[in-house]
């Protein structure tokens, strides 16, 4: 897909988008990235906040998360008044959230929802409490269309080794299929070479999803930009494998177009541009 058009809604209807993560106030990641992306993508973004963080682009600070009925409330006051297209999953902090999450979805039942088991921030600071990896698989698993793990949070969830090379990334996601994922998608990201390869794997399709690396410090947030804009094009109508393919597609533009950004000081992980495409940056992101 030519990510130069990327922004142009398949309908003329937006698509209600529901984001269910935390917040990060430098923009890059978390719920401010969910909502770029819905925005860029021709949706219209809502968002849950299941924790605050005091982060930037050089790692995170402090973190608070709110009570876990408090995020269950947000979600009745969305679903009772609002149809919802999709949900993404992002950070849910501890496990008692991941149990009021899967509740409402278990009640509402959204037609399609990606989950992006957050762990760790990309500086590596730690983000999920104790027993949120256990509650993630055992009550959201079953619930979720996609689940988008990084290579770390993959061998966490997996219980394998960190999933390096195509075998390595398979056994990781059959691994979590037989968990009770419906679908995964696990990314490559953070392996390093000159294409940066994702997998995905469900119960009919085996998929090695490639793309080129895009050479730039500018990587915050990627996770939370690829899982939003898979359901920013699921919720517009595109089947899964081929929405997975122009999110990546509109992840790579965003990364080229990041340079027209200065947000951050050096030796940090800044944001990437989600919205390249309206400043004509990035128009040949094909993956």
């Amino acid at each position: 897909m030519n990510t130069a058009t990327a922004a142009t809604p398949a309908t003329t209807q937006s698509p209600n988008l529901l984001s269910i993560a935390g917040s990060d106030p430098s923009g890059g990641a978390g719920i401010q990235a969910d909502l770029k992306t819905f925005s860029a993508l021709g949706c219209y973004g809502m968002a849950v906040v299941t924790a605050l963080t005091a982060q930037n682009t050089q790692g995170v600070r402090a973190t608070h998360l709110p009570p876990a009925d408090f995020v269950g409330a947000q979600i009745d006051a969305i679903f009772e008044d609002v149809e919802v297209a999709a949900v993404k999953i992002g950070m849910l902090g501890s496990a008692e959230t991941v149990g009021v999450v899967a509740d409402r979805l278990a009640r509402f039942r959204p037609a399609f929802v990606t989950l992006d088991p957050v762990l760790a921030a990309t500086s590596g600071d730690a983000l999920a409490g104790e027993g949120v990896e256990a509650a993630i698989i055992e009550r959201l698993f079953p619930l979720v269309s996609l689940v988008t793990p990084n290579l770390d949070e993959a061998r966490r969830l997996a219980g394998v080794a960190r999933p390096l090379g195509r075998n390595a990334m398979r056994e990781a996601a059959d691994r979590l299929m037989r968990l009770g994922a419906r679908a995964v998608l696990v990314k490559g990201g953070d392996a390093g070479g000159e294409t940066s390869e994702d997998f995905f794997l469900d119960a009919e399709t085996e998929e090695i999803l490639s793309a080129p690396r895009v050479n730039t410090r500018n990587t915050h947030g990627t996770g939370c930009t690829l899982s939003s804009a898979i359901a920013a094009f699921r919720a517009r109508g595109e089947p899964m494998l081929e929405a997975i393919v122009a999110a990546k597609a509109y992840v790579t533009g965003a990364l080229r177009g990041a340079g027209a950004l200065r947000v951050g000081r050096e030796g940090g992980h800044g944001p990437m541009d989600h919205f390249f495409a309206a400043r004509g940056e990035g128009r040949d992101a094909n993956p």
